[in-house]
């Protein structure tokens, strides 16, 4: 039996489209859950060898619900990530006019790329939100709600058809999918790679996150996300995940990381993993004095003034 994939389910979101452009999901069994949570539980639990789930999108940021469950519970780590460009289609059942429409559903997250297109065009009906933008079709299917924002090739696949096609209020709205599994040796660096992290403070002081962020500026690394999280523990109180450019076996990278470490209260590794966004050759050389043979250099005249050879 081929080892599995879970992924946000049902059949026919955005996840399973962005999953199936990974060569290996040719060669394991993939299998929708009804969750995040569901599927990254899957993975834990060793019912599943990864999760392909999305983390964040172009016009919102983070993900929280994946984030969070990155941040909770036993380690993962992100070993892929892909990037998918997303227009929705409104799916309705077969007959079903735009002025027919009271209800809507879809993905929380799919809200915000709709919203001026549902202002304009259905300012009087009822969102709804479901567990996936599939999740909604089928729903629609079974009678529960009159539209669904999806993919339009889920229409096919719930017997709905698409009543409008091309919705979003972005240009070049993306989101970005992890693969996501067990913690273990990260891949080798490619030259165009990301590191995720989150950081927990020792305390809330003033400058705490400049603190944080000085570890990355010192040492030349450029960061691609930064969210604050609630901790649970009360009010103002926050973790930050992080994305930043650069592999842990990068000097520079893992001189910030034993930084972090020194000054965090806690500090979770999430992976180091290849950018969807660009190649090796498209990667701006490290910033002046941020080089691994600049990093290598220093350590060597250090340990020269050690001896007394300087």
């Amino acid at each position: 039996m081929p080892a599995s994939y879970a992924y946000l389910g049902p059949e026919g979101t955005f996840t399973e489209v962005a999953l199936r452009t990974l060569p290996e999901a040719a060669t394991r069994e993939l299998v929708p859950y009804v969750s995040v949570q569901s599927a990254l539980d899957a993975v834990r639990a060793g019912e599943a060898e990864a999760a392909f789930v999305p983390i964040e999108n172009s016009v919102e940021g983070g993900i929280t619900t994946t984030l969070d469950e990155l941040v909770a519970g036993a380690p993962l780590m992100i070993y892929r990530e892909v990037l998918l460009s997303i227009t929705f289609a409104l799916l309705v059942r077969p007959g079903t006019k735009l002025s027919d429409i009271k209800t809507v559903s879809a993905h929380p997250a799919a809200q915000p790329q709709v919203r001026n297109w549902l202002k304009k065009h259905l300012p009087d009906a009822h969102w709804e939100s479901a567990a996936s933008n599939a999740d909604a079709a089928r729903l629609v299917q079974e009678g529960q709600y009159d539209a669904a924002f999806a993919g339009e090739f889920a229409a096919a696949r719930y017997g709905l058809e698409a009543l409008e096609t091309g919705i979003h209020d972005a240009e070049n709205a993306q989101t970005r999918f992890v693969l996501v599994g067990r913690p273990a040796r990260p891949a080798a660096p490619t030259g165009a790679d990301k590191t995720s992290i989150v950081l927990w403070q020792r305390d809330d002081h003033p400058g705490g996150l400049r603190d944080l962020l000085g570890e990355f500026a010192t040492r030349g690394i450029n960061l691609m996300l930064l969210q604050s999280r609630p901790t649970g523990a009360g009010i103002g109180n926050y973790c930050f995940c992080i994305d930043a450019e650069g592999h842990i076996s990068d000097r520079r990278v893992a001189d910030a990381l034993m930084g972090l470490k020194r000054i965090c209260l806690q500090v979770r590794y999430l992976g180091s993993y290849p950018r969807a966004d660009v190649g090796p050759g498209d990667v701006q050389p490290p910033r002046l004095g941020t080089s691994d043979d600049e990093f290598t250099a220093a350590a060597d005249w250090v340990a020269r003034c050690q001896d007394g050879r300087f």
